[in-house]
């Protein structure tokens, strides 16, 4: 067995990022984020991300798909909050388009504005809620990426 001594910097990168993905998915710019804050060598970073990719350990395409899956499905984000907090990831902004277009078909803003509505504020009804309460629930809602629109129209809306 090699002592951990006499390990090259690609073998420990290696490891390290193998540890991290048995977590969760990251994308290849947060795992070179990750191996450059931990002060690997750029050569050793870049070994051990090409050989992740060629592994099927890390792939961009995935991660874009999952997590905006999660994040569309969870209600945490919609709209340009989600391609906000996916450039912050650091996906490509022509991968974050290829990722969302067939979700965003099938996605549906309205009763996904009413869920999360109901979700934080149960028994919140707009027709009899404060000014102070509205502006509190559409802030909540403006903030996971919903339109204005879409939230007036949900709240209006009686179901």
């Amino acid at each position: 067995m090699i002592s951990r001594d006499t390990e090259s910097p690609v073998e420990r990168a290696y490891r390290y990022v193998l540890r991290l993905l048995g977590v969760r998915d990251y994308s290849i710019a947060k795992v070179r984020q990750k191996l450059q804050a931990r002060e690997f060598p750029d050569l050793a970073v870049e070994e051990v991300i090409h050989r992740l990719q060629s592994e099927g350990w890390l792939d961009d395409s995935r991660y874009a798909l999952r997590f905006a899956e999660g994040a569309l499905s969870s209600g945490r984000y919609c709209g340009v909050r989600l391609r906000m907090e996916m450039r912050r990831r650091g996906l490509a902004a022509d991968l974050i388009s290829e990722t969302l277009a067939p979700l965003m078909r099938e996605y549906d803003e309205m009763s996904e504005v009413r869920s999360a509505a109901v979700r934080r504020y149960p028994g919140f009804s707009f027709a009899v809620a404060s000014d102070r309460d509205k502006r509190r629930v559409v802030g909540f809602l403006q903030r996971r990426g919903f339109r204005l629109s879409a939230i007036m129209q949900a709240l209006r809306t009686e179901e």
